[in-house]
């Protein structure tokens, strides 16, 4: 628990920074960007003792986020495709970790000894998340500016951030530019959760629990959510006609 608390602190502090420069990077980004790729380090894939065909599965995964990238550097592209592989390859293997102790706790134990080696389980992988969490975007910034490094961000967790930001905005287009900047946030900080969930049933889950979240807040702030949903609903009938 130790560990997620910190780990959901130094989130919040990550994507508070992030809104800040979600229209776009600076200058001086952008010349640091240029500046690195020339020296930037190749990127060979890990894959040893990994499964062939998983392998060819993770790299083809890689490889649609890089094309949506458009980038005109084959190079370059190649040693993205290698950061975003390899980062597959690093969460199955933590996530795996953490389910064969709990299996083997399951099979070989009982009662409170089980129960303490499935939470330590737990609190080994989110610590090992933890830890590892930013490296990604440290190795993207060699090649990639902020908005790609965004861009690759959506393409790991099903483009959820957008998707839901901009349902959110049409289905209550009374919110404040506050209130805006608020949903944002929120969106953010899960999809950097979402980025380290163990399957695609897990990163829509972090998206699901933020929702919840904000329709909370704003039904707090006096919003009548069925009321605007239900108008919703009715003005995208209309459009589709």
């Amino acid at each position: 628990m130790k560990h997620l608390a910190l780990f959901t602190a130094m989130i919040w502090l990550f994507t508070l920074l992030g809104v800040n420069t979600a229209q776009g990077q600076t200058a001086g980004s952008v010349h640091a960007n240029v500046a690195t790729a020339a020296t930037a380090p190749i990127v060979k894939l890990n894959t040893d003792g990994l499964d062939a065909k998983y392998v060819e599965s993770i790299i083809g995964r890689s490889q649609k986020i890089v094309d949506a990238l458009q980038l005109a550097d084959a190079a370059k592209a190649e040693n993205v495709r290698n950061i975003i592989a390899n980062r597959y390859f690093l969460l199955n293997g933590i996530h795996e970790a953490c389910n064969q102790q709990k299996q083997w706790a399951k099979e070989n134990l009982q009662n409170a000894e089980q129960k303490h080696v499935m939470e330590d389980a737990e609190q080994q992988r989110d610590a090992a998340l933890y830890k590892h969490h930013f490296e990604l975007q440290s190795a993207l910034s060699y090649y990639l500016n902020d908005e790609q490094i965004d861009a690759v961000k959506d393409g790991m967790t099903f483009g959820r951030l957008k998707r839901d930001y901009n349902a959110t905005l049409d289905m209550i287009p009374s919110l404040t530019d506050e209130e805006k900047q608020q949903v944002l946030i929120w969106l953010r900080e899960a999809r950097e959760f979402a980025m380290d969930a163990a399957d695609s049933k897990g990163k829509h889950a972090w998206f699901d629990k933020y929702r919840g979240r904000t329709n909370n807040w704003l039904s707090a702030r006096g919003y009548d959510l069925k009321k605007e949903r239900d108008a919703w609903m009715k003005r995208n009938a209309e459009r589709s006609k």
